[in-house]
């Protein structure tokens, strides 16, 4: 049952946040405790995994359970949690370099798996950890200190690549408007079976183009428009458009079974509660010698 009692205060630990002032990081934070406690999920039952990145020291400022990995490794870690307690609320934190440069071949194969787990990528379109590269998400001709005559490269982009690998929810979101992040968090997390939420992000240090207001000029709500959110090509079309608008919402959600609901081995209860005691693994090892 959701607990109503909870309050952001309990998703919030003693540490107090690092970023920049004016960071996008600050209102994602905001808008993911917003949805937990929005869906009444209590801290002990939510896991987060969290890539290497200034989005990475949100490790420290929540109060569930949170894993600290290596950079793009998110989603091998979450993948694992949630095969071996299904019953979790399990969501990967990413960042553009994190999730989709480093860890992109892990990226397109939770999409095409369909696990059941929540993958949140901040977007900045920057390494700004490491004081301002390129990231795959940045467009052509972007200067960055790693690119100083302007990116060469078509940019990365993400939910085109989650939607042909079969991701079963796709949505994108703005970290400035954290009322509409927090109830695409919140559907993200209750969609059963693997949910892309890319959020676009200021980042106020290194990158003076994308800035707060140059996203307020260019983004609009798919909900204000005809957008049917069951329609493969619509969504891909709208994923693919390459022009002076950037969607934000729900750009695709299906149903289909996950690949836990098709593993028999944790069909009557999670892994970490089968017992092993009388497991006899002889036989197996004498394969071995």
């Amino acid at each position: 049952m959701p607990d109503n009692t909870l309050t952001t205060q309990e998703y919030t630990s003693s540490y107090k946040p690092t970023w920049c002032p004016g960071c996008g990081n600050f209102g994602i934070n905001a808008a993911v405790k917003n949805a937990l406690v929005g869906l009444g999920i209590p801290t002990h039952q939510v896991v987060m995994i969290f890539g290497i990145g200034c989005f990475g020291n949100g490790s420290n400022f929540y109060a569930n359970y949170v894993f600290h990995g290596i950079h793009g490794r998110t989603l091998p870690v979450a993948s694992g949690i949630k095969l071996a307690n299904h019953e979790l609320t399990v969501i990967a934190d990413a960042g553009d370099g994190d999730g989709y440069g480093e860890g992109g071949n892990h990226f397109i194969h939770t999409c095409r798996s369909n696990i059941d787990l929540t993958f949140i990528v901040h977007d900045n379109r920057m390494y700004s950890l490491t004081q301002g590269q390129l990231s795959p998400t940045a467009p052509k001709g972007f200067l960055t200190k790693s690119t100083p005559f302007g990116s060469l490269e078509t940019p990365f982009n993400p939910l085109a690549v989650a939607l042909i690998n079969g991701a079963t929810f796709v949505a994108q979101g703005f970290s400035s408007d954290i009322p509409h992040l927090t109830e695409l968090i919140k559907k993200a997390i209750s969609h059963r079976g693997f949910a892309l939420l890319n959020i676009l992000q200021v980042c106020v240090t290194f990158n003076k183009v994308n800035t707060e207001q140059w996203y307020k000029e260019r983004i609009y709500k798919l909900e204000t428009t005809q957008h049917d959110i069951k329609n493969y090509g619509q969504a891909l079309t709208v994923a693919l458009k390459q022009d002076d608008k950037l969607p934000i919402g729900v750009l695709y959600q299906i149903e289909r079974p996950t690949y836990e609901d098709q593993l028999p081995q944790i069909k009557e209860q999670p892994l970490i509660k089968q017992k092993i005691d009388n497991v006899d693994i002889s036989k197996s090892l004498e394969e071995y010698k």
